[in-house]
């Protein structure tokens, strides 16, 4: 079954062209079925490249899903033209009285920052208290795993003395775990952060499950079952060539910055990039929205109860 988004947005054609079922709403309106409503909190500033990112890995699943982009109300983007917020995007205010199946919580360019001075930050955690009664399961990736941890559990971020950047090899601690169904014992996943969680402040929370993690970066994906969430502190969404735009970026702008390990044939930047990740991506993924189909409610309204 194909995801179901608007037909004009981007991702739709970006997708189709790249073999993923798409549908349009009126298309879906014709099947006979409930799709499942799966919500994006898209908090990164390049919105369009995230929307297509997250749409590539929950749309290739057997099953129909809905789509629905979320901004917060109370932040304005800078990068993303104000059209498309406005054509695609609801606000946060508009879909709290609405339940979803699943939602996503993206990163953000903001590690630097203390969670309490960031500007959305009440509203966030206004978001983080309404999964609990509206969403079934919630998935925060990097920044926005890193802060649904530290909401639900008080764990904290912690400065890395350098950037954490490139290609990675992690670990599976929990074959036997629905999520990782399929999963090699290990596998390879893109890492860009400036921050890092740690291991035994994880342990020493109640209910935490790490699931995948590395030595050379830490704890990658810790299930939280108490509140039907999954954190994700790397980045598997990655695109083939989102490592190296954003080495370009800094190398244009004179930011210090090495050159992602493992990412480039022979860690030469003048050769194109290996995807080694785009397996596992869609493993994950695809598990997740398995659980989802398998656990949660067919009726809408008694997701929560």
């Amino acid at each position: 079954m194909p995801i179901k988004i608007p037909a004009n947005l981007p991702a739709f054609d970006v997708l189709a062209h790249e073999g993923v079922m798409v549908m349009d709403h009126d298309a879906a309106d014709r099947q006979d079925i409930r799709p499942l409503r799966i919500g994006l909190l898209n908090l990164m500033p390049k919105k369009i490249q995230t929307e297509n990112q997250f749409a590539r890995l929950i749309g290739a699943t057997p099953l129909q899903i809905e789509l629905t982009l979320i901004r917060m109300s109370e932040h304005q983007t800078k990068n993303t033209a104000a059209e498309h917020m406005e054509e695609f995007y609801r606000t946060f205010d508009e879909v709290r009285d609405e339940k979803f199946d699943g939602l996503i919580i993206t990163g953000a360019p903001i590690e630097h920052l203390p969670f309490h001075d960031v500007t959305y930050w009440h509203e966030l955690t206004q978001v983080f208290d309404w999964t609990q009664t509206n969403v079934h399961s919630t998935f925060g990736v990097c920044w926005g795993g890193m802060a649904m941890i530290n909401y639900f559990h008080d764990v904290d971020k912690h400065i890395l003395d350098h950037k954490a950047f490139g290609c990675f090899r992690h670990h599976n601690m929990a074959p036997n775990s629905p999520y990782l169904m399929g999963f090699s014992d290990d596998c390879v996943i893109p890492v860009s952060r400036w921050t890092e969680m740690r291991q035994n402040e994880i342990d020493a929370a109640t209910g935490l499950s790490t699931l995948i993690t590395s030595d050379a970066s830490g704890p990658a994906l810790v299930e939280d079952p108490a509140h039907r969430a999954l954190y994700i502190f790397n980045h598997f969404e990655y695109d083939s060539g989102t490592l190296k735009q954003e080495y370009d970026r800094d190398i244009a702008n004179g930011t210090p910055i090495n050159v992602p390990m493992n990412y480039y044939p022979d860690d030469d930047p003048t050769k194109p990039p290996l995807n080694r990740w785009r397996s596992h991506a869609h493993l994950l993924y695809g598990n997740w929205i398995n659980q989802i189909y398998q656990t949660t409610h067919f009726a809408l309204d008694k997701i929560g109860t």
